[in-house]
């Protein structure tokens, strides 16, 4: 965590970065996004991982997951106010479709058009995200010194020892043939691809289809203020999940309305609250599961931690490939006043007909998740039997 934060803060503020090169800017910014997302994991992992280092307590750890799931979330509403009031505050003209000028040509028309367009909004836009980078990366130095000078781990917490260890390869073997845990990272796998193609959407539906563009920075906090209150609340069932999808179908059957829009706003963010916490407070469950099953195999708890950090970043790169192609495909018209009804179409399904088929997925895979409440109980009692075990 210590070595990889300034490295990971210079990347951050490289991808905002524009470079003054005429070729080269998609290897630039392929370059250093894929270097921040692998020295974020270097952050990532062992700090989710602290979970299962820091008691023995079931409920000491479910603690400790909500605490620790409230302050993300308001980490990012802080990032999400800082970079939306920074950036929003910047009047960035749109471009009218090339479609009007009789054009056939987009690419040269939207070429003509930009060179003809005033460029200081560009300009003022880029130094503002430039701004926003550099206060967010302040932020993200002084979380990283507060969790290295003030959390230390409890290894008695944990038996981190062996008399016979285990190979990675080994483990992993082990890990990935754990039932309950395919079982709970295939549901937190589709749920989080549900909220990502929502969450990496919704600006421009509210944008185009609805017609907020003044409003979805406010709508967006919307969303993150009711997350963070619904994180601070405990809760053991998939009852959030399964309220999204009402509000999901309504926002795109009803007209334009910006009530309905805030409502469903709120709602998204309790059910993303559920598809956070609820699958990482499960998690030390599995983990407890796997040690009775096979309690000479120690010090596994890396492993199950940096999949769900994996499929978190994985289902953020399929969300984007999946929102950017299918877009692409649609005719989306960057920086345009308006777009063509195949796009509004398209935007319905990524923040409503997908979500929607892929949280019933994830709801029919949590349903077969084989750990409830009496199998944890017994759980837990054999867990403290093992540790009290002459020799253990």
């Amino acid at each position: 965590i210590m070595f990889s934060t300034p490295f990971a803060i210079i990347s951050y503020f490289l991808i905002w970065f524009v470079p003054d090169i005429s070729t080269g800017q998609v290897m630039w910014y392929l370059v250093f996004y894929c270097a921040f997302q692998t020295l974020v994991t270097c952050f990532h992992v062992p700090y989710s991982a602290l979970t299962m280092f820091i008691s023995r307590e079931q409920s000491e750890r479910d603690s400790a997951t909500a605490y620790r799931m409230t302050v993300e979330v308001l980490g990012t509403v802080l990032g999400t106010a800082i970079q939306g009031q920074i950036v929003g505050k910047v009047d960035t003209p749109c471009v009218g479709s090339p479609f009007f000028f009789g054009l056939t040509n987009s690419s040269v028309a939207m070429e003509e058009l930009n060179m003809t367009h005033d460029t200081g909004g560009l300009t003022d836009t880029r130094n503002a995200y430039m701004i926003a980078a550099g206060v967010i990366g302040g932020l993200y130095v002084l979380c990283a010194l507060i969790l290295v000078l003030g959390v230390r781990e409890r290894r008695e917490a944990c038996e981190l020892q062996s008399d016979e260890p285990v190979s990675f390869f080994q483990g992993l073997k082990l890990v990935m043939n754990h039932g309950p845990y395919i079982k709970l990272i295939a549901g937190f796998l589709f749920t989080s691809l549900a909220f990502m193609l929502l969450e990496g959407n919704f600006a421009l539906f509210c944008t185009y289809t609805l017609g907020f563009r003044n409003e979805f920075q406010n709508i967006l906090l919307a969303i993150m203020g009711a997350l963070g209150q619904a994180l601070g609340i405990p809760t053991c069932s998939l009852s959030p999940l399964q309220s999204a999808i009402p509000f999901l179908i309504l926002v795109v059957l009803l007209d334009s309305n910006l009530f309905v829009t805030y409502l469903v706003a709120v709602a998204a963010g309790i059910s993303v609250a559920a598809a956070f916490l609820l699958p990482w407070s499960m998690l030390p469950d599995v983990i407890d599961d796997f040690k009775l099953q096979h309690p000479s195999s120690r010090g596994h708890e890396a492993i199950f931690f940096s999949f769900y950090v994996f499929f978190t970043k994985f289902t953020a790169g399929v969300s984007l490939g999946i929102s950017t192609l299918s877009l692409d495909f649609a005719g989306y018209q960057t920086r345009g006043c308006s777009q063509p009804d195949q796009v509004h179409l398209t935007l319905k399904m990524l923040v409503s007909a997908v979500p929607v088929g892929l949280i019933l997925l994830s709801l029919l895979l949590f349903k077969l998740y084989p750990i409830d409440e009496e199998k944890r109980s017994k759980n837990k009692k054999a867990l403290q039997d093992l540790r009290r075990a002459p020799g253990s």
